[in-house]
């Protein structure tokens, strides 16, 4: 892995960037977050979404209006990995006395018009 910038998103989500060394095909964002912003994948071939650390939810929205809720840490899954499809929604969400720590693999990697962001 290389590091490549942080930056802090709306709502003061916290992200670290990196490229996979000698694989230009893909990058990986891990973050640190109380709440990310409820964004919208727009494009890309595969975003993946998957769980560290940490307390809390991930909402996944369908198109149709509905929602898979995913809950991690404590008693709830300790394991997540899922993709997030083109047209859905997601959103991580931490309880009240934690910090959610994930990840996010964008195939291709992230370009600017990849999510669209809904609101924080």
């Amino acid at each position: 892995m290389i590091f490549k910038e942080s930056e802090t998103l709306p709502g003061g989500t916290e992200v670290d960037i990196y490229e996979f060394a000698g694989d230009p095909t893909k990058d990986l964002a891990i973050y640190k977050t109380k709440k990310t912003p409820l964004q919208r994948v727009e494009g890309g071939e595969r975003t993946v979404e998957g769980y560290i650390s940490g307390v809390g939810k991930l909402r996944i929205g369908k198109p149709d209006g509905t929602y898979i809720t995913f809950y991690v840490g404590g008693g709830n899954l300790k394991e997540l990995q899922v993709d997030v499809e083109i047209g859905q929604t997601m959103q991580w969400i931490a309880d009240k006395n934690s910090i959610l720590v994930g990840y996010e693999v964008c195939l291709p990697p992230y370009e600017p018009g990849r999510f669209t962001d809904l609101e924080y």
